[in-house]
């Protein structure tokens, strides 16, 4: 294809505010609203826990037996999936998996036993495992690295707004209708995302309705090593060249450790958080059903803002001639520093159950700042092709390091709860919380020190 034809694949620029356009904020609220469903989805068991325990006579083990296979299945699926949307594509690759986990999400309603929840978990782990491999892919094909970060917290803030709104609806569907019914009606939200996924998602070299100016903007920070013309888009053109990267090669950097270590560490915060704070807040304040709303809404509008904000911060320090490492890695610690206050959100909630609310979303805030980055930190050092592979790595470990706390979880509050003393055992886990952070950020350190790019 010659370069005039090329050229009229893409609309004209005729006027000074066309000359970059916005298209690629159109691709990011896109995966935002998926990121959003997803969590949804997830959260809901979270808020009918008490229904389903008295329901289904579970203990607290019982519970994070059926969190571990969701998790479990969820940490296989990573593993598998980024190989899967790396070979696909992300357009293919994002639908399949939105698809499988809908399906998942609805068939929770015609369980009857215990088991059956940890398999309907399973199937909605493995599923909603293309989530974030898929996203993260799509914003390294969609914007510039320094656009990354703030792209991914926005994507990344549907984690939260998923949250938010479980809390809100929920409750109130299971009251009026049943349980069985807020599986239903959560999960068949994710069926209608796919008819604008499909009428407005293409890739930038095949995206019709982006301008040529748009598309030179997007691939204006390539490495010398990367091929794709910044000048004359083919369609027919690769963005990197073609060669088979393996498990094994991508384990053989410091690099990939580092996310991995990173994720297998923090991660499981935010699964503790999603699956144990309505039974924390009930265990601590007394707050049951539709009471939930407000407290868990509030935690999750924090993160919400913590991770936009935690995207805006290193473009910022980028914006002041700071190096993309530094600018990273030094967000990524100023974030680290944030969530120690959770270790102290059970004491100081004593004097105010709204203290130790905000507390907690100040926690929670900080890790969705630190979420955006360290999935950013892939794209600043992976070549595009990768990218999903190794997101999918890291998401296992996470996925691992969750298996992890939930068994911590169920045994710690089981022993602490026949002692008649529950809230040390909470305060065990908000110590394991607090301390998370900053362990990850020295690890990622010594693996990475300045974020070097490998080219392979």
């Amino acid at each position: 294809m010659s370069e005039e034809q090329a050229k009229q694949n893409f609309p004209p620029v005729t006027n000074i505010n066309e000359r970059v356009g916005n298209y690629r904020w159109t691709i990011c609220a896109l995966i935002f609203f998926a990121t959003t469903i997803n969590y949804l989805d997830r959260a809901v068991i979270s808020l009918l826990k008490n229904d389903l325990e008295q329901e289904f006579n579970w203990s607290e083990t019982d519970y994070s037996n059926i969190i571990i296979s969701f998790q479990l299945a969820y940490a296989l699926g990573m593993l598998l999936v980024g190989r899967f949307i790396d070979k696909t594509g992300t357009k293919i690759g994002y639908a399949v998996s939105l698809i499988l986990w809908s399906i998942a999400a609805i068939g929770h309603a015609a369980v009857r036993s215990t088991f059956g929840f940890i398999v309907a978990r399973a199937a909605l782990g493995v599923s909603e495992a293309g989530n974030f491999p898929a996203a993260i892919k799509t914003v390294a094909e969609w914007f510039p690295k320094k656009e990354r970060a703030f792209a991914t917290g926005i994507f990344n803030s549907g984690t939260n707004v998923g949250a938010i709104l479980a809390p809100l609806t929920v409750p109130f569907i299971a009251t009026e209708w049943g349980w069985q019914w807020a599986f239903i009606i959560t999960g068949a939200i994710g069926l209608i995302w796919l008819i604008f996924w499909f009428w407005l998602y293409e890739v930038p070299a095949k995206q019709k309705r982006l301008s040529k100016a748009e598309f030179d903007y997007i691939h204006s920070d390539l490495d010398e090593n990367e091929t794709t013309p910044l000048t004359t888009p083919d369609i027919t053109a690769n963005i990197e060249p073609e060669k088979k990267i393996s498990w094994f090669m991508l384990l053989r950097y410091n690099q990939t450790w580092a996310f991995i270590l990173g994720k297998f560490l923090t991660d499981p915060v935010w699964w503790f958080y999603l699956f144990w704070l309505p039974a924390f807040l009930q265990a601590e304040y007394g707050v049951e059903g539709t009471g939930m709303a407000l407290p868990v809404a509030l935690v999750y509008t924090l993160a919400t803002l913590g991770s936009v904000g935690g995207g805006w911060l290193p473009l910022h320090f980028m914006r002041n001639n700071w190096p993309v490492f530094k600018a990273r890695k030094t967000s990524m610690l100023i974030y680290a520093f944030c969530v120690i206050p959770v270790v102290f959100a059970q004491y100081l909630g004593s004097l105010n159950m709204w203290l130790a609310v905000f507390i907690i979303g100040l926690a929670a805030a900080a890790h969705q700042a630190w979420s955006a980055n360290i999935f950013t930190t892939v794209s600043d050092m992976f070549p595009k092709r990768t990218v999903a592979s190794v997101t999918g790595m890291g998401g296992m470990a996470g996925a691992l390091g969750g298996i992890l706390i939930a068994m911590l979880a169920g045994r710690i509050l089981d022993y602490f709860k026949a002692m008649d003393n529950i809230e040390t055992g909470y305060f065990v886990m908000f110590l394991i919380c607090g301390s998370a952070y900053l362990i990850a950020w020295v690890l990622m350190h010594f693996l990475a020190p300045k974020l070097k790019r490998i080219n392979f």
